[in-house]
């Protein structure tokens, strides 16, 4: 495959990646009329992206930093569940919280008992579960009309009633339905991440600056290899700057939640109140995006096809074509296991932290404002790096992995010692930190990444693809790690499993995936589906 030095302006209407095909040689014959997927191409037409739309995305970003359904809300069912349970070395009547307890605890569970540690994982498994099932089912029914803008507003607003909902969660005996309460906003939580996530290609190609590349591109003033680096560099942009805004509201909403904390420590439902002042932090800034989005509507529904089976076609389609999407495939396969990896791992440090810190909201704020403050730094740091620089994409995602792969190796250290490994208070103030320094760069280019590997026009589709990835995959790790919790009664135990899975997830992307030729490759795929659909 090689790239051809003719830069002839031409006038057609396709989107510009589309066009850039054209100057991709390949030897290689087409099958695709058997992989055909039915979508239109995106047009020129799409509305020019407004100051304040983009700022409207940034706010929702901002709103939607998951500090409620991620963290508060995990910690509150935990909570509960621990103050419901008894230590099974004292036998029923017990309390998990007494200074004499032997640090296991266990809840009913079915005919028997399980520990706290494992309802938990399980409670994440069935969430990754669920969000499976929404993403393979109307993932990629997203792309088509403005079912995608509904989508996303369903989800948020469901999203936003569980937590008010969690006003109700007062006494250990609603542990139950601290866990449904918990599972469903995680679930749209997670919802809300993956298809907010798929807009903002579409944003990044149709900003001022990328309507000028494009033009520069077209009238020959510019290579189509400045315009790749240079488009990607604006798909950067976005995302570390939503990024930003993410941690940026994180530290805004547990600040504004000292104001309850603190004042407010002895008043037993505090937590409660917390959870409704973050939700509706959210709701104010979150609901801009819906006013001030424009129309970018994808192609109408094929005839004879309906929302809920329209995905699995065009998945098992786009799962055919793996042979011209080889790169696309190879990171989203590796990801699976990266994700889940680091996905449980934080859910298991989280599980330990809570047990550290018996489960004290203002703790874990203090904690989360450290991992806030370095996740904003860090995050506009990388971006002037990666700018000034124009180091590649994969370049600055290869180094947070580097971290990702440390987490679990730290924890593993804590099975044969107290001194180390997530035993200390220290060392959950340093694991804050990195990871903040670190893994929320990490998000920001892992996402890069899937839009540069993302045929352009189907975005909802392999950004659902990623969301499988990315959440979804994460049924797999916590269920094994409920297990071997079960089995050894040893939170710690479960790091060596999470280590393997981060290790070999990460080689396979750093020496599989050439986000250069995936890239071409992907606006050729795209280019050759739209071709079928005008013939």
């Amino acid at each position: 495959m090689s790239v051809s030095p003719l830069f002839v302006p031409t006038g057609s209407a396709l989107h510009t990646e589309v066009r850039q095909v054209e100057d991709i040689k390949s030897d290689e014959s087409s099958d695709q009329d058997a992989n055909q997927i039915t979508i239109s191409s995106i047009s020129e037409d799409e509305p020019l992206v407004t100051r304040r739309e983009l700022w409207s995305y940034y706010l929702y970003c901002n709103g939607d930093n998951g500090v409620g359904p991620l963290g508060y809300s995990q910690t509150l069912f935990q909570g509960l569940a621990t103050a419901a349970g008894y230590d099974p070395l004292a036998g029923p009547g017990s309390s998990c919280l007494a200074t004499t307890t032997s640090g296991q605890c266990v809840v009913p569970w079915g005919s028997g008992t399980k520990s706290v540690s494992s309802v938990v994982l399980i409670a994440n498994g069935i969430s990754f579960a669920i969000m499976t099932t929404i993403f393979t089912t109307i993932g990629s029914a997203a792309d088509y009309g403005t079912f995608g803008r509904w989508l996303l507003l369903a989800v948020t607003v469901v999203c936003w009633a569980t937590q008010y909902a969690s006003m109700a969660l007062t006494t250990p005996d609603r542990w139950v339905l601290a866990m449904v309460l918990y599972i469903i906003g995680f679930v749209s939580y997670g919802a809300t991440l993956v298809f907010y996530a798929a807009i903002f290609p579409r944003l990044a190609r149709n900003t001022p600056h990328a309507r000028q590349l494009r033009e520069k591109y077209e009238s020959g003033e510019i290579p189509p290899e400045v315009y790749e680096q240079e488009e990607s560099l604006e798909k950067n942009r976005i995302s570390n700057i939503s990024t930003a805004h993410s941690n940026i509201g994180y530290i805004i909403t547990l600040s504004l939640n000292l104001a309850l904390l603190l004042p407010m420590s002895n008043n037993p439902k505090v937590d409660n109140y917390v959870l409704m002042l973050v939700t509706t932090y959210w709701v104010v800034l979150g609901i801009w995006w819906f006013v001030l989005q424009e129309p970018r509507p994808g192609p109408s529904l094929p005839e004879g096809e309906h929302y809920t089976t329209i995905g699995w076609k065009q998945i098992w389609a786009a799962l055919k074509t793996y042979k011209h999407l080889p790169y696309t495939f190879v990171y989203l396969f590796s990801f699976f296991p990266l994700a889940d990896g680091l996905n449980t791992t934080g859910t298991l440090v989280t599980i330990c932290q809570n047990n550290k810190f018996q489960f004290s909201f203002l703790q874990n704020t203090y904690l989360g404002l450290s991992q806030a403050i370095t996740s904003t730094v860090s995050t506009l740091a990388f971006w002037y790096i990666q700018r000034y620089w124009k180091i590649s994409t994969k370049k600055m995602f290869v180094v947070t992995n580097v971290v990702t792969m440390l987490i679990p190796l730290w924890g593993m250290i804590g099975i044969w010692t107290e001194k180390l490994g997530f035993h200390n208070t220290w060392e959950f103030w340093a694991y804050n930190i990195v990871f903040g320094l670190f893994q929320a760069p990490y998000y920001a280019f892992s996402q890069t990444m899937m839009a540069e590997l993302s045929p352009p026009g189907f975005d909802n589709m392999f950004f659902g693809l990623f969301g499988l990835s990315n959440r979804a995959s994460s049924m797999v790790g916590p269920n094994v790690i409920q297990v071997i919790i079960d089995k050894t009664g040893n939170n710690w135990q479960g790091f060596p499993f999470l280590f393997a899975l981060c290790t070999t997830a990460s080689m396979v992307i750093w020496f599989g995936v050439d986000v250069t030729k995936g890239r071409r490759e992907a606006a050729k795929w795209a280019a050759e589906q739209r071709r079928h659909t005008t013939r």
